[in-house]
């Protein structure tokens, strides 16, 4: 897997390769019916079918994907490139966010000094692409409890391999908040009820406070993961407090796997970000028009996936990758469908929010101005008094 910033992106296409490489699990799968040994890259690759007209709703399987991975400092980003992975009857969408606070230690690898954040992202990148390619299947419903289950030991046993292969020393310092091998996880897989139907399963797989979301024509963005941070707040309080994160995956540390489903009817759009994406705009109805926006204004897919990219980029002070996939329509066909709702939201929330925002630094510009001017009146009076206070001085 390369480490430098990548654009995924498929329209009219129904399968992504994967890697070759087997279950990181025992023999025995917990997860539904099938055996691990059972190969499950057919379910994601389908024969090449005519595409339908450019803007025309279909109730077919993900047509329109992307997926990209910025990096503040090339070479050093501590997001692993995200999971994009599509079929006739399937998705799977999954980012992951190597903590750099918690995971700052250096370690020496062939590849050079890599932080235990950066190694964490891709390890728990690799081990859950490879389970979750094998465990789902149009088949047979996904048994989530145990798939979280599953994908926790999996990824424990291979942070701790890897963590193993450093050899690196036990570190003198003792904190609650370091961690060997730290990533936070966000995982949305799409299973379809009946083959050529518009109904689907979302099976919701999390640990820390990266996200997963779904757009839906007429009611815009839902929220779908709860983050795991130590202070609760709602969404928007939590754009204003920088909370400690209280469950990671990791190395050295007991951490869970989360998991909830929700039912979805196409067409619809899943989202899976790390934070550098939603973190730093003024509030969550942002984050969506930053998402909906770029598509109104994209002529397909690329130019959509690069306009969300070039608005993270200016705004975010982190690392940032995102990954999408959308069900039911082409490019064109959710450009139309969520026309109205971009208007709604310029028109509810984020013209007036942007006007208080404005009429706000101009304030504070004023403010700074006549604290300038009253600094410079201030001294002028006093050298007009100074010399008879201190006449006896």
């Amino acid at each position: 897997m390369s480490d430098s910033p990548q654009t995924q992106r498929a329209e009219d296409v129904e399968a992504t390769p994967a890697p070759d490489s087997g279950p990181a699990t025992d023999a025995t799968d917990p997860v539904g019916d099938a055996p691990v040994d059972a190969p499950a890259e057919s379910a994601w690759e389908s024969p090449a079918q005519p595409a339908p007209p450019r803007g025309t709703p279909s109730a077919a399987g993900p047509r329109v994907s992307f997926g990209f991975n910025l990096e503040k400092i090339a070479g050093q980003g501590e997001d692993s490139d995200p999971v994009v992975r599509h079929g006739r009857e399937l998705g799977l969408v999954a980012v992951f966010d190597g903590m750099g606070g918690a995971g700052g230690t250096v370690y020496e690898t062939a590849e050079g000094p890599r932080t235990g954040a950066y190694l964490a992202s891709r390890v728990a990148r690799d081990v859950v692409e490879q389970r979750m390619v094998a465990l789902l299947d149009p088949e047979w419903n996904l048994d989530g409890a145990a798939a979280a289950q599953d994908l926790q030991r999996s990824v424990r046993a291979a942070l701790q391999e890897r963590l193993a292969e450093l050899k690196a020393p036990a570190s003198g310092l003792r904190s609650r908040l370091l961690r060997a091998l730290p990533t936070t996880m966000a995982l949305a897989a799409l299973q379809r009820h009946e083959p050529g139907g518009d109904r689907w399963t979302c099976h919701l797989l999390w640990a820390g406070d990266s996200r997963a979301y779904v757009f839906q024509p007429g009611a815009g963005a839902r929220q779908l993961t709860v983050d795991d941070i130590r202070d609760r707040g709602d969404a928007m309080a939590n754009l204003r407090e920088d909370s400690v994160v209280s469950n990671a995956m990791s190395a050295d540390t007991e951490f869970v796997v989360h998991h909830r489903k929700v039912e979805l009817t196409a067409p619809f759009l899943v989202t899976a970000a790390t934070d550098g994406c939603f973190g730093y705009v003024p509030s969550p109805m942002h984050f969506e028009h930053l998402v909906l926006a770029a598509l109104r204004d994209a002529p397909d897919t690329d130019g959509w996936s690069a306009a969300v990219q070039a608005t993270v980029s200016a705004v975010t002070g982190d690392d940032a990758a995102m990954a999408t996939l959308g069900v039911g329509a082409d490019h064109d066909g959710f450009q139309k469908l969520f026309a109205q709702r971009t208007a709604e939201l310029e028109r509810r929330w984020i013209t007036p929010l942007d006007d208080l925002d404005t009429e706000l630094r101009e304030q504070e510009r004023k403010l700074t101005e006549l604290r300038a001017a009253q600094r410079e009146r201030q001294a002028a009076l006093w050298a007009a008094y100074k010399p008879g206070y201190e006449e006896y001085q």
